[in-house]
């Protein structure tokens, strides 16, 4: 699911749904079991390298060839440089498989990022994870549809194994585009993976405390609704735009959202014109919304901060974030009946848990709300996990948004690190 809208809903999160209700083949069909995840960080230095250097992240050093690219901006030569990273081997069969980036790319270049998976009949394909830009005025920013085989599918920007098959093992490419010629040097800073195997589970058991109930993060409030009818070519405000206003309280919380000058485009009538402005810059023309998890994380690291996503296995692993001072964006669906306290249903929303109250309860900015004043929620612990890690669900989805200097806390010992 990746509109993530109250209420309302797109083909892709039937899709996902579908995918993450599927058992590939081995898995159980229910169960408490939790999600198997891990999540793994690319290292420059290995792979190879065809034109780009890692002196600092990810760069483009020399062009290696040109190309021409088409979509409703044109066409367009572009040259590129190319990384390939190494296989790399899970420990689990996963059936999913998401990655996410931060990077620095100046108007006049852009960025591609692929994967392609080792499974029972060797490797697939590579498939086209997200065409990324930063601005709007080179490319398109988009997912890519119509990529389906007997291998796997991408559902927006899940790589999704198709039934009976499995992920044993991926590799990423990251292909950095320019103009011929330029001295442009777009750069990624962070990149990494997550892959998964989420459980065919209805009922989640409620976890333990993890050691931040007690907790809330001053994080500002931002409502998507007030947004209600704004910008139509992004998709409009109102119920679309859950995505990049959660996305924009984190970058608030942490001093880093868009500044005068950035949202100086956007009509002065308009209450929080940075909402708006990062609906602008994720917006996903393929998808046609702004909720692209990975779309978002990116649309982040533009102000200088790291971030990924991943899939949190509870509720207790969600308390270290917290108690490390890292709020933590999620995406759940649920009825309205499912979610004490929300007043609505949705079959995809994302919202911001900022903190625990001091008996253990979920402290969210959830940006259905009518108002600013209105953003912040309480919803009964056991719920807010079952609508969040269920199988139905996004299986516990979760952007991590933090600066660099910001020490992510250690991850729960015994099992693979989600972050």
């Amino acid at each position: 699911m990746r509109r993530l809208t109250v209420v309302t809903g797109f083909l892709s999160t039937v899709l996902l749904a579908t995918a993450l209700a599927t058992p590939a083949a081995g898995q159980e069909k229910v169960g408490t079991k939790p999600a198997d995840v891990v999540y793994q960080r690319a290292v420059f230095a290995a792979g190879a390298a065809d034109g780009t250097g890692t002196d600092d992240g990810l760069s483009f050093a020399a062009a290696t060839g040109t190309t021409s690219y088409t979509d409703a901006l044109g066409t367009s030569t572009w040259e590129y440089a190319r990384w390939t990273g190494p296989e790399r081997a899970l420990g689990f069969p996963a059936t999913e498989l998401i990655a996410s980036w931060t990077a620095d790319v100046p108007a006049g270049s852009w960025m591609q990022v692929e994967a392609r998976a080792r499974n029972g009949s060797g490797l697939t394909k590579w498939y086209v994870l997200g065409r990324w830009a930063y601005g709007d005025g080179d490319i398109q920013r988009t997912s890519v549809r119509g990529q389906g085989d007997a291998d796997a599918n991408v559902a927006v920007d899940t790589l999704v194994a198709a039934k009976g098959r499995r992920i044993d093992a991926y590799q990423l490419r990251v292909t950095l585009y320019r103009t011929p010629g330029s001295t442009v040097a777009p750069r990624v800073r962070t990149l990494g993976a997550m892959a998964s195997r989420v459980p065919r589970r209805e009922k989640v058991p409620v976890s333990p405390a993890g050691g931040a109930w007690g907790t809330e993060l001053d994080v500002p409030r931002r409502s998507q609704r007030v947004h209600q009818g704004h910008y139509p070519e992004w998709n409009g405000g109102g119920q679309a735009w859950c995505s990049p206003t959660s996305t924009t309280m984190v970058l608030g919380y942490w001093d880093r959202w868009p500044s005068a000058q950035d949202t100086s485009w956007v009509n002065p009538a308009d209450p929080d014109p940075e909402v708006d402005h990062a609906a602008r810059h994720t917006y996903d023309h393929a998808y046609q919304g702004a909720g692209n998890w990975p779309f978002n994380v990116a649309y982040a690291g533009r102000y200088g901060v790291d971030g990924f996503i991943t899939r949190l296995r509870t509720l207790t692993e969600l308390e270290r974030l917290i108690g490390a001072g890292i709020p933590v964006i999620t995406s759940q669906s649920f009825k309205k009946d499912e979610l004490p306290g929300a007043g609505y249903g949705t079959d995809g929303h994302i919202m911001v848990v900022v903190g625990f109250t001091a008996t253990g309860d979920v402290i969210a900015n959830d940006p259905a709300s009518p108002s600013n004043a209105r953003v912040r929620h309480v919803y009964p612990r056991a719920a807010f996990e079952n609508v969040w890690l269920r199988g139905s669900s996004s299986g516990g989805i979760a952007y991590v948004i933090h600066p660099p200097g910001h020490a992510l806390p250690p991850t729960t010992p015994g099992l693979p690190a989600n972050w």
